[in-house]
């Protein structure tokens, strides 16, 4: 396993023999995809050309997966993760793009802020990242953010992630801003009334464990108001890690009504429930919590149906000495682009809910096309999209083991848990950056 470095010049590569699946140009078949460039191609255009050849026979070929939920805490957080760090982490993982949250320190609120990040995203990242902007100064929730001026700065979405608006008023206003700019929202659904000292899902597990229940409701109000505003200003909204029943069937009621709302959902959500924090391990602890049994069946049945369009890692790395306290005063939180894939297919694809079509769709073209990344050449590997592209092996069988990780950080759940398939080549700009 290695970050690769990179070639002085961009090789003419040709990947043969794997079933190239390409939700985009509905393209599902054993073929080769060609690269030069740094853009997909097609080869009869540029006969005479010396391909160098990687065999992927018995692999998946896919554009390169994108994952819009990751938190890369810089600047500010260096001790969990850096910009280099991430990159790495999801370049191991199979990702050619993320988007990088912004609730840093200092928030990414200035233009200032986001000129900071792309230099350092220019001079450290081995994958495509994308900064979001703050919806409210500080993210505080009181004033908005200048998000015009974010937009212009570079900025792809606009969200105070890991903090949730609770001022209507300044809510809707902020969507209206944001579709003036063209920028989809993205939000973190709580109510903090509703949640005020919780720390894990509110139920017969939190009764017994001694620790204080978050509802569902929590998250489900702010659900049902972003679909009513979404309604009122036709803003995209991305409702980010939805974990509920109610949740899903609010999301599909206003998605059947043409409301330009979306939903998105974590591999933690979908494999896990409430009941696997009986040890009271910290690094079960997130944001939302992990919830019942019907909360997952109805994730689940969500992504399979369409109401969930988008799925994403919400990798939140923190340090060790953070997790290892007593589990009320632990962070929220834990990493995942290096286990999101291999876990979505323990989730979704081994027991059938879904299709390697549809997990690849919800991994590429979907979440591009919400986030206006498919503009800028992501999500597909038609001719003359960015040469970015995931070479998966789906029988490949490992076990997660942490020390092995990208990442800065070590707060994964699935740390010793026997996986089947694996992104096996990550190829960023028609470089292969990550070899297994």
């Amino acid at each position: 396993m290695s970050i690769q470095e990179r070639a002085p010049h961009i090789p003419a590569l040709r990947l043969t023999g794997g079933r190239v699946i390409d939700p985009a140009s509905k393209r599902d078949a054993v073929g080769d995809v060609h690269l030069l460039g740094g853009k997909v191609v097609d080869p009869a255009l540029h006969p005479g050309t010396e391909w160098t050849t990687i065999d992927c026979a018995g692999k998946i070929v896919s554009p390169g997966l994108v994952d819009v939920h990751v938190h890369l805490r810089e600047p500010g957080g260096s001790a969990k993760e850096t910009i280099g760090h991430g990159s790495r982490a999801a370049a191991a993982g199979g990702f050619t793009s993320i988007v990088a949250m912004p609730n840093t320190r200092p928030a990414v609120d200035s233009i200032d802020t986001v000129a900071w990040m792309r230099r350092k995203i220019e001079s450290e990242a081995v994958v495509n990242v994308f900064p979001t902007g703050c919806l409210s100064v500080e993210m505080q929730g009181e004033v908005l953010a200048p998000i015009g001026s974010l937009k212009k700065a570079g900025v792809v979405a606009v969200t105070d992630d890991g903090h949730c608006i609770q001022n209507n008023e300044l809510m809707r206003r902020a969507m209206e801003y944001a579709r003036m700019f063209d920028l989809p929202v993205l939000d973190h659904c709580q109510d903090y009334a509703l949640t005020a000292g919780a720390v894990m899902n509110e139920g017969y597990w939190s009764t017994v464990l001694g620790l204080r229940g978050w509802p569902a409701i929590a998250e489900e109000v702010i659900v049902g108001r972003n679909a009513m505003l979404s309604e009122l200003t036709r803003t995209t909204v991305l409702c980010q890690h939805l974990s509920s029943v109610g949740s899903v069937r609010i999301l599909r009621e206003a998605r059947q009504r043409g409301i330009p709302i979306h939903g998105e959902a974590m591999p933690h959500h979908l494999l896990l429930t409430d009941e696997t924090l009986q040890g009271y391990d910290t690094n079960y602890k997130m944001n939302p919590p992990l919830r019942t049994e019907a909360d997952r069946q109805a994730l689940l049945e969500g992504v399979a149906d369409g109401t969930i369009e988008v799925l994403a890692s919400d990798h939140a790395p923190h340090t060790r000495h953070e997790k290892e306290v007593e589990f009320d005063r632990a962070p929220f939180g834990i990493i995942g682009l290096e286990t999101e894939l291999s876990v979505f297919i323990k989730a979704l694809i081994e027991p059938r809910v879904i299709d390697w079509p549809t997990l690849i769709s919800r991994l590429t073209i979907e979440p591009a096309r919400i986030l206006r990344l498919d503009k800028l050449g992501k999500g597909t590997l038609a001719p003359g999209a960015d040469a970015d592209v995931t070479v998966i092996d789906p029988s490949l069988e490992w076990v997660v083991d942490v020390e092995q990780f990208e990442s800065r950080s070590r707060n994964c759940p699935f740390d010793k848990m026997p996986l089947r398939g694996r992104a096996v080549l990550t190829i960023v700009d028609g470089h292969p950056i990550w070899k297994l």
